[in-house]
């Protein structure tokens, strides 16, 4: 696998273009186009991205570790089976994202608009989604084991089969929010509720 370390990209056209097999470390991106362009098997490590756009861009089994995003557009962009441990997103547009397996945990998304995004069957340990807007969105058996989430808005979205035991019913909207048997019990539980 090819290392490029240390490397400054700016303002270069990447539009559609298919990265495999290297590493990127401690790199910096910025105003750099990846709209429709997609990554396989690569690796970013400490890299900061600056309104980078990754419209309809697509990551397979990639990783993106301790990077920050900070002004990106995802806008329509999926990633499968990708690495996102202790990334950052200040300022960035998420949605429409979908997220398909992976690992995610640790990932700071406070306060992003996160409408209507779908992930599935993602670990997301310890992710900060405190004050985030997941109106509608679907966290489907997501593991949301230790994670953040004050004051995070639920209305609407899909829960079935994710991992709810951080989750404090009082401090969260919950309003037409969909959960199956098992995660009832833990809600119940979790306002004190005798379940027998």
């Amino acid at each position: 696998m090819e290392t490029i370390e240390d490397g400054d990209f700016r303002h270069e056209d990447w539009y559609g273009d298919e990265l495999a097999d290297r590493r990127y470390l401690r790199c910096t991106f910025s105003h750099v186009d990846l709209t429709e362009a997609s990554t396989r098997g690569v690796v970013f490590e400490d890299c900061t991205f600056l309104t980078v756009r990754f419209n309809a861009s697509s990551h397979t089994d990639s990783a993106f570790l301790r990077c920050v995003f900070k002004g990106c557009n995802f806008f329509d962009a999926d990633f499968s089976g990708c690495k996102m441990t202790g990334s950052q997103f200040p300022q960035s547009v998420l949605r429409p994202l979908r997220v398909e397996g992976g690992d995610w945990s640790f990932t700071v998304l406070h306060g992003r608009d996160l409408k209507g995004v779908s992930f599935r069957n993602v670990r997301m340990r310890e992710v900060d989604l405190t004050g985030s807007d997941l109106s509608g969105a679907t966290l489907s058996h997501v593991d949301l084991s230790g994670a953040m989430l004050g004051s995070t808005d639920l209305t609407g979205a899909d829960l079935r089969g994710s991992d709810l035991t951080a989750l404090d019913p009082l401090t969260v909207k919950l309003k037409d929010a969909v959960i199956d048997g098992d995660q009832a019990v833990v809600i119940a539980q979790a306002l004190g509720l005798t379940v027998r």
